[in-house]
């Protein structure tokens, strides 16, 4: 027997259970949103294992602490619009021809983890060419540091509609693709689009029911879908246990998005207030990322940065998403937060939430929409979000009150994801 505990403990065994203490000054309870004082935490085996008054100190000699008692400590934050496997730069679109894969994957694993380190333990990635899969698959099996991924794999879109990734490219070069690469012309294609993604590993579905700002096309805004089409997704999507995000900017395609059976809108940026209606009515989510649509609008403005055809539909359109969140919020409209990241720099994420801030949400719920919201639309309610017993060890701290000064959260200075200390 003694020769089999010095063999665990050779391998890396400990036979005692070491539990991590943090001590928190501020304590952000996202569930009631209040700020609570002089908390402890307490870390079992990647999950919380409770929340107590007062600052108590570790049982063993074993056990970690974290003095954070001069900082706010607040659930580990949800992201549910990124784009891993690209960050916005004038070769993007040539680098998606010169770029092989393998390319693709490290630079990805580059902004995964700098988007962790940012206080963003979950994402939701809402498109790629596919390889955001084995990103997920790297991080979960801990080849690389990163948040928790949802990913929709290569997203669903129309022949050249946004999203079709051979739009601009040589038409000699380029076939006609189908279902399999995402392209979809009917409610046939639609069923099988779905499939695909599941066969190929997708957590979830995205459309782009609009055009788009920064595919290589002219229109921004028009409907690219049927109300039969997006039905389809939606509806054997729901067979496969996958929800559906949409992009959308334009107001035909948001509407027929929501009818459609869709979880979230993405960007929303024309939505006109009997949308919003419908959106309340349905339950649907929007998800504003108002940070993506000023970047573009700036970025717009530097000769060169983007293909001629972007440059009047980033200018158009990227101003206006913050209005939208504005009247949304006001409206009653359920918010979640996202960011887009990829068409800005990614890590950070964070300025999301001074824009919401600005445009008259308090800080507390944009907070929640980072948190509980998050959580909910991913179905994760009961796992991440808040900082409760039974919950997984998604922690995060910054230096100041935030609802106090809320630009604090583009400073967090230490994060835990399943229990696991990425930064401090």
């Amino acid at each position: 027997m003694k020769k089999l505990f010095t063999l665990l403990l050779l391998m890396g065994y400990s036979a005692i259970a070491q539990n991590t203490y943090i001590h928190c000054g501020n304590l952000i309870d996202t569930r009631s949103g209040k700020v609570l004082k002089n908390k402890t935490i307490v870390v079992e085996d990647g999950k919380i294992l409770s929340v107590n008054s007062g600052f108590v100190n570790p049982k063993t000699d074993n056990d970690i602490l974290v003095d954070l008692k001069d900082k706010t400590v607040l659930p580990g934050l949800i992201d549910l619009h990124v784009h891993l496997e690209e960050e916005s730069n004038p070769k993007k679109y040539i680098e998606r021809i010169t770029n092989n894969r393998e390319d693709v994957a490290l630079r990805a694993t580059v902004f995964a983890k700098r988007t962790l380190l940012a206080g963003f333990t979950t994402v939701r990635d809402c498109g790629g060419t596919g390889v955001n899969i084995a990103v997920r698959k790297g991080i979960n099996n801990g080849y690389v540091a990163g948040p928790r991924v949802y990913t929709s794999g290569r997203i669903i879109a129309s022949t050249g509609g946004h999203g079709d990734r051979s739009n601009g490219r040589n038409l000699e070069l380029v076939e006609d693709w189908g279902p399999d690469k995402g392209i979809v012309n009917g409610v046939a294609d639609a069923r099988k689009a779905v499939r695909q993604r599941y066969k190929n590993g997708a957590d979830l579905i995205k459309i782009t029911a609009t055009g788009g700002v920064l595919s290589q096309a002219k229109n921004s805004s028009n409907p690219q879908f049927t109300l039969e089409e997006i039905t389809e997704i939606c509806k054997i999507a729901k067979d496969y246990g996958m929800k559906v995000a949409a992009h959308a900017h334009g107001d035909e395609g948001i509407r027929r998005a929501i009818l459609g059976g869709v979880t979230t809108i993405e960007h929303g940026t024309l939505m006109s207030d009997e949308s919003m209606e419908l959106m309340k009515q349905y339950g649907t989510y929007f998800v504003p990322t108002i940070t993506a649509g000023k970047e573009v609008a700036e970025k717009a403005k530097i000769e060169g940065f983007f293909p001629d055809v972007i440059v009047p539909k980033a200018l158009a359109i990227g101003p206006k998403i913050q209005n939208t969140f504005a009247r949304a919020y006001k409206k009653g409209v359920k918010i979640a937060f996202g960011t887009d990241a990829g068409v800005f720099d990614h890590g950070d994420n964070a300025r999301e939430f001074t824009y919401m801030v600005e445009a008259g949400m308090p800080v507390m719920e944009a907070i929640q929409s980072a948190t509980i919201t998050g959580a909910e639309v991913l179905d994760l309610e009961n796992s991440i979000g808040s900082i409760e017993p039974g919950y997984l060890a998604d922690i995060i701290a910054v230096n100041e009150d935030p609802t106090q000064n809320v630009e604090t959260l583009k400073d967090v200075i230490f994060v835990m994801k399943d229990g696991v200390i990425y930064k401090q």
